[in-house]
């Protein structure tokens, strides 16, 4: 068995694609052969972490005609065997769980979460209906540093708003000035230069 190994090893390197050797001056049809049909075939296997120990294992055959069927199952991290069944056709992979049943379920609430939630919705409804008639629910109070920062910022956008407004209207005086004294270009093609 070990020389038929060694030999397959030795061997391979020389059923490598030998078309960069030939010359690309020398005409070649270069033969094209469609793929092999499919044959049947089938693997099993199981695996563990440790000696003794297995946590995973996948089943799989094919049918000769392209069909694949399979199977393949893994220990989840509430150390339950979950398992997935499958087939591949020309329609794609169509799997299928097996034993999710308690993953779908939805899950039980604890009594604080319970109380927590009823909290909530309790609350949600209050601050819904407020919102309805028009009532701010808690509004916010400002801290005396955040209550500083809006009179600066107010002054200043007033400082800043009056300096606008008074060069708006020095603009506004300037250009009344111009046309006052200023005599309209009346363009006359008649005229002879």
């Amino acid at each position: 068995m070990y020389p038929a190994i060694i030999l397959l090893i030795l061997a391979s390197p020389c059923l490598g694609d030998v078309s960069h050797i030939l010359s690309s001056q020398s005409e070649y049809v270069e033969a094209t052969t469609p793929p092999p049909a499919p044959r049947p075939y089938s693997f099993e296997y199981t695996a563990g972490r440790f000696p003794g120990h297995v946590d995973r294992a996948q089943k799989e055959y094919g049918d000769g005609a392209g069909t694949i069927y399979g199977s393949y199952s893994y220990l989840d991290p509430k150390l339950k065997v979950r398992t997935v069944e499958y087939k591949a056709d020309k329609n794609g992979f169509q799997p299928s769980l097996i034993n999710y049943e308690d993953v779908l379920a939805p899950p039980e609430d604890s009594e604080a979460v319970r109380l927590a939630k009823e909290r909530h919705y309790a609350l949600y409804a209050r601050i819904a209906n407020n919102n309805a008639r028009g009532v701010q629910a808690n509004p916010p109070l400002d801290s005396v540093s955040v209550a500083r920062a809006k009179d600066r910022h107010h002054h200043l956008y007033q400082k800043i708003a009056a300096e606008h407004a008074a060069i708006a209207h020095q603009r506004e005086g300037e250009r009344l000035a111009y046309e006052a004294t200023s005599v309209p270009n009346d363009v006359n093609e008649s005229h002879n230069y």
